[in-house]
């Protein structure tokens, strides 16, 4: 049985104890606190989900997809760093952002692009730092957190991206730096020895990996400058302490984050197809 109708659970909310059964949370006031029942096996769900795969199988998906849309374009003999590359029509039909989609509107684009990617080597070098970095962020601050932080940061990336005038930007690459802004946050805000090393370190990896994207073609800076500070920015507002109403609202706004994204994904799909 998938819910349950009897005992206790946590309100999503706020995280503090009722009856599953209760129409109002006791502390915080929100309705329906046991999730009509249903609350303790969301939450058994979302333990053994593991955020950074689910990036990864999305982005990988969407790949695939932008492969299958276009397949003649995507097997054209093309340079090492364009291998298996999608047509621009397939990434515009999928959710790629810039400067042209957002004068159409498309503000969802700004969601759906961080899952999309233009190559084979881009989209391994952006899952490969995906890996290396969400587990620390997720140490750090939390699930509910990362998913804000990664996500805040693939947005004001693109944001700052198409206010400079970027024509067509995609890519996970915004979000990575943001990882990277929320730890140098998380060190600076941590203080002492250790936050201080926790600091240089991931401030160091961002110097060196903005650096790299003037010496690769096609690279888009304006995004992970603004990435890095989307994440940071993030980072400080969200903050890393563990209080059982922080967690609720965390938790609200993460859910919140995901289902805006699926929302996106479904805009992108039914303006390239459906309408």
């Amino acid at each position: 049985m998938l819910r349950k109708t009897s005992g206790s659970s946590l309100c999503y909310a706020c995280g503090k104890l009722n009856r599953v059964d209760a129409s109002v949370c006791f502390y915080c006031g929100r309705r329906n606190p046991g999730l009509w029942g249903f609350g303790p096996w969301l939450g058994r769900l979302a333990g053994r989900l593991d955020f950074a795969r689910i990036v990864m199988v999305v982005c990988i998906a969407a790949y695939a997809a932008s492969l299958l849309l276009d397949p003649a374009a995507s097997m054209r003999p093309r340079g090492m760093f364009n291998l298996l590359s999608p047509s621009q029509g397939a990434l515009l039909a999928l959710g790629m952002t810039g400067a042209y989609p957002w004068q159409l509107g498309y503000w969802w684009t700004l969601l759906t692009a961080i899952y999309l990617h233009g190559s084979l080597l881009h989209i391994a070098f952006n899952l490969l730092w995906i890996h290396q970095l969400a587990p620390a962020v997720e140490q750090a601050y939390g699930r509910s957190r990362l998913v804000l932080i990664f996500t805040g940061g693939g947005v004001l990336g693109f944001v700052i991206s198409n206010w400079a005038g970027v024509g067509t930007t995609i890519g996970a690459s915004g979000a990575v730096f943001g990882l990277l802004g929320a730890m140098a946050a998380y060190g600076r805000s941590r203080g002492g020895l250790f936050g201080m090393a926790v600091f240089r370190q991931y401030w160091q990896w961002a110097v060196v990996l903005f650096v790299m994207g003037f010496l690769m073609p096609g690279v888009n800076n304006f995004a992970h400058a603004g990435g890095f500070v989307g994440g940071y920015l993030t980072g400080m507002i969200v903050g890393h302490g563990d209080s059982q109403l922080g967690r609720g609202l965390h938790r609200t706004a993460a859910t919140a984050a995901v289902a805006l994204t699926a929302l996106a994904f479904a805009l992108a799909v039914w303006n390239a197809f459906g309408a």
